[in-house]
């Protein structure tokens, strides 16, 4: 059980990452206070709908690449902020109560340790957060975008950058994205190889790859 346990270090998310910059610790407590206000962005509100959207992990051994771990997590709210035709802004929370392992047939997954202190701490962070801070497009004709924002995880801020496809038509939102981050920048370091010694073939890979399905809706 221990090989499959660090991968979902989210996590998370939410949503359109991948990390550079300093960590900022922030007491996380309450989630919503570290999101930006979209209350003065021009353009038309489109809410996120929770039962469409999803994110889903992948993470390995450091010496089984070949053996991957899936995992999923889901969004509770957020918004994008679409002003003529294009993404502006926008937010996310994520509920890390809703982690769940791939194989659900399997009834040894280690969700109850991920919400554990030794993870993710759920009980004292239950939400994790996402809020853009800014968009450039990438190619206009493809509608590739690079979308950079603070994802908080544990009361850990990390600025991020994800490139994603995004269409808007019919009042409906869709983007999808792929990015790599390395989950130490959030304070999860089990079994990782920067912080321990001799963990030979239990080392855990630091890189976690985050695929991220958004759908908004007006």
């Amino acid at each position: 059980m221990n090989k499959l346990i660090p991968y979902l270090i989210l996590i998370i998310a939410p949503l359109f990452f991948g990390c550079r910059g300093p960590v900022k610790e922030k007491n996380q407590n309450n989630a919503s206070s570290n999101s930006v206000s979209l209350e003065h962005v021009a353009g038309e509100k489109y809410i996120i709908d929770t039962k469409e959207s999803v994110l889903t992990w992948e993470g390995s051994m450091v010496f089984g690449f070949e053996e991957k771990s899936i995992g999923y997590v889901y969004i509770s709210k957020g918004e994008l902020i679409i002003d003529k035709g294009q993404l502006v802004a926008g937010k996310a929370e994520i509920d890390m109560n809703t982690i769940e392992y791939g194989d659900k047939e399997n009834k040894n997954t280690p969700v109850k340790h991920l919400k554990s202190p030794d993870f993710f701490d759920v009980e004292k962070f239950p939400i994790s957060t996402f809020a853009i801070t800014k968009i450039e497009s990438v190619n206009v004709r493809s509608k590739t975008i690079k979308v950079t924002g603070n994802l908080t995880i544990k009361g850990i801020t990390n600025p991020v950058t994800v490139p994603a496809n995004i269409e808007i038509k019919d009042g409906v939102a869709r983007a999808n994205g792929k990015v790599v981050i390395d989950r130490t920048q959030w304070g999860i370091r089990y079994r990782s190889g920067k912080f321990y010694d001799n963990l030979a073939d239990q080392a855990v890979s630091d890189e976690i790859e985050i695929h991220m399905k958004i759908v908004a809706k007006k």
